[in-house]
């Protein structure tokens, strides 16, 4: 059996001009990075009038630590809906270094279901993530020469809230002190790293819309508070300039393609659970022109990245998706059935059943909280028995679930057409799509809306620090922003322990946080950090390159 990389690497891809050419993107528009992938200019978004399509959200049930297939099952959409005569853009994130040389691999799809070049996508691609960093560490920079050169702002230095940040799990670097070795070195005071993905520059890059809504978010994030406790902001430090120019061409999407020469947009980043989880508002908003459907998705379970999407980026970009994508694997049924993580490759009927209700906790999120129509894909796995596929298939209807089993990752466009006619089908419907909460409502009423409604649970337990925290930003009235909550993929509630869909208990936040920039309040529970660290036995140990400069061991 082939290897992800492997089969990349066996097919020949199209000149991006070509692609371009595809997805009605005039030559003028295009900045090309090699022969595979280009950066489209922001003035198209300008100048093309055409009326925008269908937008279509895939997101999935509760994750096992693999991963279940969403962009797999995104990729594969696509490619059966142009199998079936579509006209049909795809949106995509890119992915972070930490994941890829961590435990979960890349994120570039799988099996036959893949966008391209897989390597540079996977890796450094077109330098996105490097301007990310550059920018955030140039603010961080700019703090603490403020603070070495007299200060002027006041700034306390136990009050900093802005990290550095470096593109990788690396938990050396979660904690660290700084500024030692004397005057001409700095002020000493504790410090520590965020992975790029988790930085708040991430996600104002993804939520802008243009250089200068971009430029005016950077100027509003908060760097950290000085000794009378007013908050003191990039702008006060004269850096949202500088940011903006080393962003510029970053905040231009990305075009790839897919195995089966889809044209594809890629473009920005943040985690599902330590951020927003989506990929750029800008991304979207182009594939929406180009595109009679616009297929994209959100992170991790649904109960993170498709709440974020539909409470945090259409609530800013003013986009109503017109069907959602509930990927569920037989695997992550089975380990929402009992089944130890080592275990879930034998057949165990029992336990697939089992799992089920986590499955319909998410649909009944989309369908009964968000109001929008809603298809299950069954993402098959090589390991999934064909009793195994009978069970979940028959289940599913006697629910009176609408699901259709997807084999894009053995077959590509081909194993999605069944899942392509009935997004088709869905996509006709009228929906009344609606928030989870209403911007008026306080703090609190979001997050305990989003832990009831969302989350299965009986309400909130906030910490006295969070309790602070709150009266604090509702005095500086950032009430009104919408809330992004920092908390396990692998549950529904706050300990990852708790599968299936627990009912029963509380979610405790311990911290609140401000992203002025970004445009939310960040909620943090659990033992959620944004440094991860790597595994014991990390994928980098097995990723190589040969005397051609051929890469093998990505995934």
């Amino acid at each position: 059996m082939k290897t992800d990389i492997e089969i990349a690497q066996s097919v020949e891809m199209s000149k991006i001009t070509e692609i371009a050419k595809t997805a009605g993107i005039d030559e003028k528009y295009l900045e090309q990075y090699g022969n595979y992938k280009a950066k489209v200019d922001l003035s198209i978004l300008k100048e093309n009038k055409n009326s925008d399509g269908k937008l279509i959200l895939v997101t999935a049930i509760t994750p096992t630590p693999a991963g279940e297939g969403k962009t797999t099952t995104t990729i594969g959409l696509a490619d059966g809906m142009k199998k079936i005569g579509k006209n049909v853009m795809v949106a995509l994130r890119e992915p972070s270094l930490g994941p890829v040389f961590g435990i979960k691999g890349g994120a570039a799809g799988g099996g036959y279901a893949q966008v391209v070049p897989m390597e540079d996508i996977n890796l450094h691609f077109t330098g996105d993530f490097h301007a990310i960093g550059a920018a955030n560490n140039l603010l961080a920079a700019m703090l603490d020469n403020h603070i070495h050169q007299g200060n002027a702002l006041g700034i306390d230095p136990r009050k900093i809230t802005w990290k550095r940040c470096v593109d990788m799990n690396d938990r050396q670097l979660r904690f660290v002190v700084d500024g030692l070795g004397g005057k001409v070195n700095g002020v000493p005071r504790e410090d520590g790293y965020d992975i790029t993905v988790a930085s708040e520059i991430m996600a104002v890059l993804c939520l802008a819309s243009s250089i200068t809504d971009l430029k005016e978010r950077l100027s509003r994030i908060i760097v950290g508070y000085t000794y009378s406790d007013e908050p003191v902001t990039a702008g006060q430090l004269n850096a949202a300039g500088a940011m903006t120019a080393l962003l510029k061409d970053a905040l231009k999407p990305n075009l790839v393609q897919t195995l089966e020469g889809t044209p594809a947009l890629v473009h920005g980043g943040p985690f599902a659970n330590i951020a927003h989880g989506c990929n750029s508002v800008i991304a979207t908003k182009l594939a929406l022109k180009l595109g009679d459907y616009a297929v994209t998705e959100a992170g991790f379970g649904a109960d993170l990245g498709a709440e974020k999407f539909l409470d945090i980026k259409c609530r800013f970009a003013g986009l109503k998706p017109a069907c959602v994508v509930l990927v569920a694997t037989i695997r992550a049924l089975k380990m929402h059935g009992g089944v130890p993580k080592t275990e879930l490759g034998t057949e165990n009927l029992a336990a697939l059943e089992k799992g089920i209700p986590n499955l319909l906790k998410h649909l009944s999120n989309i369908t009964d909280v968000y109001k929008l129509p809603c298809v299950v894909a069954v993402n098959k796995f090589p390991t999934d028995t064909d009793n195994e596929v009978e069970l979940i298939i028959k289940k599913c209807k006697e629910l009176g679930v609408n699901v259709v089993l997807s084999d894009v990752w053995a077959k590509g466009g081909e194993g999605g057409t069944e899942l392509a006619e009935e997004v088709v089908k869905l996509c006709e419907k009228d929906n009344d799509f609606t928030f989870c909460y209403d911007d008026n409502e306080s703090i609190k009423e979001k997050i305990n809306a989003i832990v009831k409604k969302i989350y299965g649970g009986d309400g909130v337990i906030f910490t006295k620090n969070a309790e602070t925290q709150i009266k604090k930003l509702e005095d500086l009235e950032y009430g009104k922003l919408p809330v992004c909550m920092a908390k396990t993929q692998y549950s529904f509630s706050d300990d990852m322990t708790k599968l299936g869909a627990p009912t029963g208990f509380e979610v405790t936040v311990r911290n609140i946080k401000i992203s002025a920039g970004a445009g939310f309040i960040v909620a943090l529970t659990g033992d959620i950090m944004t440094m991860p660290g790597l595994p014991k036995s990390p994928a980098a140990e097995r990723i190589d390159v040969d005397e051609n400069g051929i890469i093998t061991g990505l995934f």
